[in-house]
């Protein structure tokens, strides 16, 4: 393919892509296809010759899209939004044209400080504390990662390491094995899976404590955790709070949190992956109570900032507790503007060696929308969400099960588990929409999120139409089913009645 043929490819492709998404509302939210279905209709090896772009995007049309599920339709309604925008789009295809790999500044500086600039543009549009940006004086700064997951998994892992060096100078009877075996941290048992899946990798166990009744964890759980595992001879490490738990979009009280972890030394990690992009609003300033008093947090731009997947920001308040644990240094990686204090090598603040230019689809995002613009996008989620609370508690077939949060709303069917269960069973096999399920205190209840690239009023309302109109089918069909079962019971009955007559009509014809 040369550039002639590239530009050709390149423009059918951008048309591929809008025609999509300005008609995604044409699609059923989830594909009809069964596990496997790709394998049966793709060849068992690579073509030995060049194939025509045209049949490729064909293709796609035929093979690769029927197997998509639509998570740009606004009638997504599942987990949690993963945005996407034009400027995005086009920030990603540029950044894969110049594809480089950002290791270090030297490699491609403008990838490294245009994520200086861009982390510390959000840093200010969320209003967080000073001390997490780079133009401050001090030792603190933002990363691009690719997802909450990695942000947690570099505030565990360096915590971590932390604690192993602090307690090497306090106990040195004790070898390295010795403590490590005694490291322990802590979370909600709301929070996300990710979490536990970082204990996991670290080697280190993460207790999950048990939340308030409004799924909330606060300071005095995790005091008590902290007290009983001292006493046993644990060493506390690190605990991961979580701003929008995944399950109802709870808050875990970050103040009383913090205290507990200042008094016994425990890093503090936030996660709001969900619930940051809401830091930008004065009206949700409560949220941000505590952040000056957290080690590090992590926000998820593909959530809320219209910037696609993968884009997680994470800002460290001591970048240097990162470096420390992870550097290696290798001659070949080495330049004569290392060190320079203006200007991090993100590939310390990591996991991988290499980088994407992630932060060109960001710059690219945030011009195009401007901070007004992005304000909107997140009032429209939270708008749209309390549309669909009021339709909820107007109709007397359904309850709550946690206050609305941001653009998400939990909700059941009253009764028993099994009407909820059957009703999610039979939204998923009509396609039309999709949400799933969750469960707290044995009750099991639905998760309405808002999503899409541009949900509308009319889209709420489609919604909530396809879920009601589903629970007035399946009364009607339990209320037929007792019905049906005593007009089987009665004509049992009768043909019992009529065998004992036949019986007795047999025996008089034989006498």
């Amino acid at each position: 393919m040369d550039a002639k043929m590239f530009r050709e490819f390149g423009k059918a492709a951008v048309d591929f892509v809008a025609d999509y998404l300005e008609n995604i509302r044409d699609h059923d939210v989830l594909p009809s296809v069964e596990p496997g279905y790709m394998l049966q209709q793709m060849p068992k090896q690579m073509p030995e010759s060049p194939e025509d772009w045209k049949h490729i995007l064909s293709d796609i049309d035929r093979v690769i899209k029927p197997g998509i599920t639509h998570w740009q339709s606004p009638n997504m309604h599942a987990y949690y939004p993963t945005s996407v925008s034009y400027p995005s789009i086009v920030g990603e295809m540029l950044a894969s044209g110049f594809s480089v790999i950002g290791f270090s500044w030297i490699c491609s500086p403008a990838c490294t400080e245009l994520e200086v600039v861009v982390m510390d543009w959000l840093a200010k549009f969320l209003k967080l504390p000073a001390h997490f940006l780079h133009e401050t004086e001090g030792p603190g700064g933002g990363v691009i990662q690719g997802s909450a997951s990695e942000a947690v998994l570099v505030a565990v892992l360096a915590a971590r390491e932390q604690a192993v060096r602090r307690e090497r100078e306090r106990q040195p009877e004790l070898s390295e094995s010795d403590i490590r075996g005694k490291l322990i941290a802590y979370s909600s048992d709301q929070s996300n899976s990710c979490i536990e899946k970082a204990g996991v990798l670290a080697a280190m166990p993460i207790k999950l404590l048990p939340a308030s009744e409004d799924l909330v964890l606060r300071g005095a759980a995790l005091k008590a955790a902290i007290e009983r595992d001292v006493a046993a001879g644990l060493i506390p490490v690190i605990c991961v709070a979580t701003l929008g738990t995944t399950g109802t979009c709870a808050y875990d009280d970050i103040e009383s949190l913090a205290s507990v972890c200042e008094e016994h030394n425990v890093w503090l990690h936030v996660d709001a992956a969900y619930a940051g992009g809401a830091f930008a609003l004065d009206e949700c300033a409560d949220l941000r109570r505590g952040l000056d008093r957290v080690d590090s947090l992590n926000f998820n731009l593909h959530k809320f900032m219209l910037v696609n997947f993968d884009c997680a920001a994470m800002w460290l308040r001591d970048a240097n507790k990162v470096v420390d644990s992870f550097n290696v240094d290798r001659i070949y990686l080495k330049h004569k503007y290392e060190g320079c204090t203006q200007i991090p090598d993100f590939r310390h603040w990591q996991i991988p060696l290499g980088r994407r230019f992630r932060a060109l689809k960001v710059w690219i995002t945030f011009r195009t929308l401007g901070a007004e613009g992005l304000r909107a996008h997140v009032r429209k989620h939270i708008d749209l969400a309390a549309q669909f609370e009021n339709l909820v508690k107007a109709d007397s077939r359904f309850e709550l099960v946690a206050p609305r949060a941001l653009g998400l709303v939990c909700f059941r069917a009253k009764g028993d588990n099994e009407i909820t269960s059957q009703l999610l069973h039979r939204l998923m096999e009509r396609k039309k929409i999709y949400m799933v399920k969750a469960e707290h205190g044995g009750r099991q209840f639905l998760r309405f999120a808002v999503c899409g690239m541009d949900p509308k009023p009319a889209d709420i309302q489609f919604a909530w139409t396809e879920i009601e109109t589903q629970l007035t089918q399946l009364n009607l069909e339990a209320d037929q089913q007792p019905l049906e079962n005593r007009k089987a019971g009665e004509i049992a009955e009768l043909t019992q009645h009529l065998t004992g007559l036949q019986l007795q009509m047999d025996e008089t014809l034989q006498r």
